[in-house]
């Protein structure tokens, strides 16, 4: 299954196994503006979200730790406690853990996946990332 575009970036094949139910949605938090793409499926007490790609544009995203600390404060997550990894991205330098990869696209843009990992696991989400692209490139 592909992906399709989103504001501008690609998302790639997706492994098996993800919902096929697929919604697109558009927010904005903090000076951020998000464009959102969920897959989810349906399950016996309503519908569980297998996967979520971001795209993320605002000013204040000028560098990678710039986005972490977006991301920490967003998610409300505790910075010291979130354990992450150096990810090299086709389109810059991002940060990957069990269920979440980031990274800085350009100037003022990030693109954060997320994944149930339950339904991905590590290697897929890596895949997945990496076959999210600027359509500009």
């Amino acid at each position: 299954m592909n992906g399709g575009v989103l504001d501008g970036f690609h998302i790639g094949e997706l492994p098996g196994g993800i919902g096929e139910a697929v919604s697109d949605f558009s927010s904005e938090w903090e000076d951020v503006s998000f464009a959102t793409r969920v897959w989810e499926r349906q399950v016996e007490d309503g519908y569980r979200v297998d996967l979520r790609v971001h795209v993320l544009r605002g000013e204040g995203l000028v560098d990678l730790d710039a986005v972490r600390e977006f991301l920490a404060e967003y998610q409300e997550r505790d910075p010291a406690t979130w354990e992450l990894a150096d990810f090299t991205h086709p389109d810059g330098p991002g940060l990957i853990g069990d269920a979440e990869a980031f990274w800085l696209a350009g100037p003022g843009v990030a693109v954060n996946v997320l994944a149930d990992p339950e339904v991905v696991d590590a290697a897929a989400l890596r895949s997945i990332a990496v076959g999210v692209v600027s359509t500009d490139r």
